[in-house]
């Protein structure tokens, strides 16, 4: 029997778990996850008869390998297709049609953690929530790993890691690994900048009116990075109903990353107002808020550091890998960790 450890339940790792169970029957796969829930950023939230995606907004048509993955092998029940469009605005807030029209842009009913959710369904993997690992270490060809509540876990012949580069990057930073390739990943891992993003979540007992799915700041020089409708999803929000997720962009989120989450959530419903031009959107009935310190990976990583690192049976995984932060990009670069593993064994 082939053990092998999983850091992070990612969509990501959820793929690469899915390959690995289908094609290599023998491995035995633990996911040790430090939240409650699965798919990483692409997270789903539930008030009432409310479901968003408070993270990722969607998945693109962006691979055929993913595309395939989503509509052929697994089970489709419940996929749901934006079909409005995404628009633009300015620093100025003029709005104007134009973007990614045609293309899909799904979720599903019961939100986008369904895709780890299915994935991990898929297989036999046992997945530990709320297990935050501490510990990375080597003993002789094997890896063990410690938890914070101090249990340890392994040995595994082959270990996978899907946290953002920075969580990862510390993690190996205090690996029990004595390797000369360590220095050299760390630097490398260490190396890959993040933008945070906060994120408010305003719900309202009204339709609003507008012939897009979402608006999108395209000179980045707006404090609002990105509004978009949940009721444009099916199921997600009650017919006559409007919740919006508004995501602001990069100056605006570090500079109020640790501020009051109220003053934060007026202030970005009072920008929504202002930007899709209805006074009644900076008054919202409920609100949600998530801040997400290691949102988006703002480029790709020295690959040569990660590729040599597989010869040790570690193997790291991600959007952040992938070069792309996006879903897709996560679980096509799951789905080629996988494949790696597979061939390794």
């Amino acid at each position: 029997m082939t053990e092998i450890g999983i850091v992070g339940a990612g969509a990501g790792a959820a793929a690469a778990a899915f390959v690995v169970d289908g094609a290599a029957p023998d491995a035995d796969v633990t996911v040790l996850e430090k939240s409650g829930g699965l798919c990483g950023r692409a997270a789903t939230r539930r008030h009432g008869d409310l479901t968003y995606d408070y993270g990722a907004n969607y998945l693109k048509s962006d691979d055929e390998r993913v595309v395939e993955l989503i509509t052929e092998t697994l089970d489709d029940e419940g996929l749901v297709d934006v079909t409005e469009p995404v628009y633009t605005f300015d620093v100025d807030e003029a709005v104007s049609p134009g973007r990614d029209a045609d293309e899909h842009k799904w979720s599903y009913r019961r939100g986008l953690t369904q895709i780890a959710k299915r994935l991990f369904g898929r297989t036999d993997a046992t997945v530990r929530r709320r297990t935050r690992v501490e510990t990375v270490r080597r003993v002789g060809e094997r890896w063990e790993l410690d938890d914070t509540g101090g249990e340890t876990w392994g040995p595994f012949d082959v270990l996978l890691m899907n946290p953002p580069a920075p969580q990862t990057a510390e993690l190996l930073r205090d690996a029990e690994w004595e390797s000369p390739l360590r220095e050299s990943l760390v630097d490398a891992v260490g190396d890959v900048a993040y933008r945070s993003v906060w994120t408010a979540v305003l719900h309202y007992p009204f339709a609003v009116d507008v012939p897009y799915y979402a608006l999108v700041n395209t000179d980045k020089e707006h404090p609002v990075g990105w509004i978009s409708r949940e009721e444009c999803k099916a199921g997600h929000v009650p017919d006559g109903e409007t919740l919006l997720v508004v995501q602001a962009g990069p100056e605006w989120s570090a500079e109020r990353y640790g501020d009051d989450p109220a003053a934060n959530v007026a202030d970005l419903a009072a920008h929504t107002a202002s930007i899709v031009g209805d006074e009644r959107l900076a008054d919202p009935a409920w609100t949600d808020h998530q801040g997400w310190r290691y949102a988006l990976p703002e480029g790709g990583v020295d690959r040569g550091p990660i590729d040599s690192a597989r010869r040790d049976g570690l193997y790291l995984l991600g959007d952040w890998v992938a070069g792309e932060g996006r879903l897709h990009a996560a679980i096509a670069n799951g789905l080629d960790a996988g494949e790696r593993v597979v061939h390794g064994l």
